[in-house]
């Protein structure tokens, strides 16, 4: 089979050095090139040291057209940008990673169609489109954590709480994402307006059918590098064991997301493309504990789970990796 060739903008970032690293080490992928305006001339292995030994590849500021796939791993609003200054050949499939494309309103940029890409959400839409809307990291670990509840029509206003590690907040140094401040610290942010919230409504609004739902998050900042952790609150009168036959049954077909009936943590997840998720209920309430690594199934790992299915590979594909439980 031919090897697809794979471009990367904005590849001198978290995202960037990620998505080089798992597209390195897939079997059906070839890296054309890997785009940095600031970086132009540098071998990628000196920006991105983990990849010493790894390969030979330089960081670029042109533009090949002889490509099928281009990952935009870009800050929020220069995907939109990038699109207008450069003309991409309609045959090339875009994987966005910035919140451009998210919201069905802004889905369209020009000639260009964005499907919202969460495989356990839109797989049948994913396999046709030609162009897609990488999710956001809380998004995905809420909404992997909720949709289950969304598709049986039980899902009432939710309470949900999440902590990140420091790589969401990108590359570039911030009094919050430094060293002497990150540890031993913990910081709550954006509380219940965080950017994250509308596509996570229009993801449960779509399942549900209905907007008789809100979700309330307030999101962390925590004293580690990767990793997301959620904990919904939802009322639910079904019992425990239907809710978590519920969760199974969805997510059955699903490689990547699993339900555990013993509590979860962070480290079983770093590293990997999975979701993990636990179920607890006292009365009337359930808490849904959901986690996820936010550079691998929260950003690139999501993207080439996304690739894989578009040109029709095994879902798996180059993703099959080990948590860094120890």
């Amino acid at each position: 089979m031919k090897k697809i060739n794979a471009g990367i903008v904005g590849g001198a970032g978290y995202t960037g050095g990620e998505m080089a690293r798992l597209l390195i080490n897939h079997p059906d992928v070839h890296i054309s090139f890997i785009h940095s305006t600031s970086n132009a001339g540098n071998a990628v292995s000196k920006i991105h040291a983990d990849l010493l030994g790894e390969t030979d590849l330089v960081f670029t500021d042109q533009l090949q057209q002889d490509i099928d796939v281009l990952f935009l791993c870009v800050g929020h609003g220069d995907a939109k940008k990038f699109l207008a200054a450069n003309d991409i050949p309609a045959s090339v499939k875009i994987i966005d990673l910035s919140q451009d494309f998210r919201l069905r309103a802004n889905a369209g940029n020009g000639n260009r169609a964005f499907v919202y890409g969460l495989p356990e959400l839109n797989r049948e839409a994913i396999k046709t489109a030609e162009n897609i809307a990488n999710p956001g990291c809380f998004a995905t670990a809420i909404q992997l954590g909720l949709l289950p509840l969304a598709k049986a029509g039980v899902l009432g206003d939710v309470y949900t709480t999440g902590i990140t590690g420091s790589t969401g907040a990108g590359q570039g140094l911030s009094a919050t994402s430094h060293f002497s401040w990150r540890a031993n610290n913990i910081q709550a942010y954006k509380t219940l307006q965080h950017q994250h919230i509308s596509e996570i409504h229009q993801s449960l609004q779509q399942l549900q059918g209905n907007d008789g739902m809100h979700v309330n998050f307030v999101p962390w900042r925590g004293d580690f590098t990767r990793g997301i952790y959620i904990s919904s609150i939802v009322d639910c009168a079904l019992p425990l064991d239907e809710i978590r036959q519920l969760y199974k049954a969805y997510y059955a077909d699903h490689p990547f997301t699993h339900v555990s009936e013993t509590m979860i943590d962070l480290k079983q997840v770093v590293n990997t493309n999975k979701c993990l998720i636990h179920i607890e209920k006292q009365g009337s309430k359930i808490v849904v504990h959901s986690t996820t690594d936010n550079l691998l199934k929260g950003a690139c790992g999501q993207a080439v789970q996304n690739m894989n299915i578009l040109f029709g590979l095994d879902e798996t594909a180059g993703l099959k990796l080990k948590a860094n439980y120890f």
